[in-house]
């Protein structure tokens, strides 16, 4: 039995011409510089811990948002012009409600599919910000936000920030009972501000409330402004994950200078495609059986009705938290009018949420520390920014209960003014009382810690002794744990030095010295951190009698 070969085509030359997909892969390289920005990058090693996952959540949200975003685009209408209804949900037959309403009406009950892309872009909006959310307390916690990343904290910031201001647009637009609520809302927070207020209001509304072209504008916002400085910001973040390498958690054979883990292709691309279908299924599978947003429940908006338990999304909920419990002062000077009920938690609001965009400054600023960090400390290695991670956080869950004082009257059988007490007081306590006892907890596990660098780790085991004492064996800790265990550096506190110079006069100290060493001094101080167990007291403990 005789076998043909076929030999590829030869060119001019004589040489054997090279396949299709090479050549064009060539042709694309020369031009792009594709081949060596993949090879300077695919290889490019990343490290593995479930808490990075968070991160991809938010990303994997995001491009879901934007997928099923383009697809409601096709059916919307984004205008305030009065229609009457004639489709097919019975209980809206004849009533008169903007175009914008009924498109919406249209998309969740005509365009096929077009309920489950609804649910699917809303509740993708909401994870995407709980995962921002998450994500920003992981880094926050473990320090990732120390130099060089600074400004992709700051980047990460933002994009939570337009990420909230994103959804408010959004869920706005149906301009429905609910969403219209929420715009009332807004507006009379926005005529709060002195001098601009109003200007701002007529701009956005196009007049008085509720005028005739918010939705239009609020949709441009939505669908273009917003979404593009999120994906400038997005891309810009990733580029500087890349370029300054990914943050790893402390262990053996990590160090500021090296990444332990996988490279980013074949393995963690692979990893990383199957985790974007667990989530788009999972969060397809959340929007099939979890109604959200059922406008036609609620009917269009009308300025003299208000939804009843009318509630934000919860990123919205701090916010309006603040502004429901605040008592309603006034102040009226020169015929004008401050209503402070509103402004004060207005103030409020932005102060709370921009204190974690310029926490990693006023950190480095206390330690001055100008060193590159990216082995990730362990929480409680850091009490005080810890504890003011929780205390922020406390803050921020506080304000939420605030937003649905109501439905907590309702559910719990509690009375409203009671909740609002609550909120009004520990709104200030509350975050006190939560840095305290987290420090506590944080200066306990680390004095755990050093008992078991010096004793081992406690086995349960019981031995009697020949003279009949009963003691606990303790099995020593690997070098792995130890290191683990150890390796974390600890600051010392700054000190102003003498207060008189080498001639016996009184220095002078500039006032924010003295400010920086009294907030070092509570950061590092004798009472903010648990010494390192030493290697004289190890090596003592461990060759004398200390171990059991």
């Amino acid at each position: 039995m005789s076998t043909a070969t076929t030999t590829p085509p030869a060119d001019q030359a004589g040489q054997r011409k090279a396949p299709a997909g090479e050549r064009v892969a060539d042709w694309a390289d020369g031009r792009l510089g594709i081949y060596g920005l993949a090879k300077a990058n695919m290889r490019k090693i990343f490290p593995d811990h479930w808490s990075f996952m968070l991160g991809e959540v938010a990303l994997f949200s995001f491009i879901i948002i934007i997928l099923t975003g383009v697809y409601l685009t096709l059916f919307f209408q984004p205008s305030m012009t009065e229609v009457v209804y004639h489709g097919p949900y019975e209980p809206m037959q004849g009533i008169r409600m903007s175009e914008a309403y009924a498109s919406t009406l249209k998309i969740s009950f005509e365009v096929r599919g077009g309920l489950l892309v609804r649910q699917i872009h809303h509740w993708a909006a909401l994870i995407f910000l709980a995962a921002m959310f998450v994500h920003m307390m992981r880094v926050f916690f473990t320090g990732a936000f120390r130099k060089p990343r600074e400004i992709n904290w700051v980047f990460g910031f933002l994009l939570f920030v337009l990420g909230m201001f994103t959804g408010f647009t959004g869920y706005s637009l149906p301009d429905d009972l609910l969403s219209g609520t929420g715009v009332r809302f807004t507006q009379g927070a926005i005529l709060s501000v002195p001098i601009v207020g109003t200007y701002i209001s007529m701009f956005l509304f196009g007049g008085e409330f509720p005028g005739h072209d918010f939705v239009a504008r609020f949709y441009s916002i939505h669908i273009l402004l917003l979404p593009g400085i999120m994906l400038g910001l997005l891309v810009a973040h990733l580029i500087l994950v890349v370029f300054h390498k990914h943050t790893q958690y402390p262990g053996p054979g990590k160090t500021n200078k090296n990444v332990v883990g996988m490279p980013l292709l074949p393995v963690y691309m692979a990893k990383a495609g199957g985790f974007f279908f667990l989530v788009f299924g999972i969060i397809a599978i959340i929007s099939a059986i979890a109604t959200i947003n059922p406008i036609w429940a609620l009917g269009p908006y009308r300025p003299d009705q208000v939804s009843t338990g009318a509630q934000p999304d919860w990123y919205m909920g701090f916010a309006e938290g603040l502004v429901r419990v605040m008592p309603g002062w006034e102040i009226s000077h020169w015929g004008y009018t401050l209503n402070l009920g509103v402004f004060i938690p207005l103030v409020l609001f932005g102060l709370v949420l921009t204190l974690p965009a310029v926490y990693p400054f006023l950190e480095s600023w206390i330690t001055g520390d100008k060193r590159e960090h990216h082995i990730l400390d362990r929480p409680r290695n850091a009490p005080t920014r810890t504890a003011l991670g929780v205390a922020w956080i406390t803050a921020y869950f506080i304000g939420l209960v605030g937003g649905g004082n109501d439905l907590w009257a309702t559910h719990f059988h509690l009375s409203i003014n009671a909740i609002s007490w609550f909120v009004r007081i520990f709104f200030f306590v509350g975050p006190v009382i939560a840095f305290i006892v987290t420090k506590r907890i944080c200066l306990g596990l680390q004095r755990r810690d050093k008992e078991k660098v010096l004793h081992g780790r406690e086995t349960g085991i019981i031995k009697r002794l020949p003279h009949g004492e009963f003691v606990e064996i303790h099995e020593p800790l690997s070098q792995d744990k130890l290191h683990t265990l150890t390796q974390h550096h600890q600051y010392t506190p700054l000190e102003l030095g003498p207060e008189v110079d080498e001639n016996g006069v009184k220095r002078k100290i500039p006032v924010l010295e003295k400010v920086r060493a009294r907030l070092s001094k509570g950061y590092y101080g004798e009472n903010s951190q648990i010494a390192k167990p030493t290697v004289e007291e190890y090596k003592e403990i461990t060759e004398g009698h200390g171990h059991h």
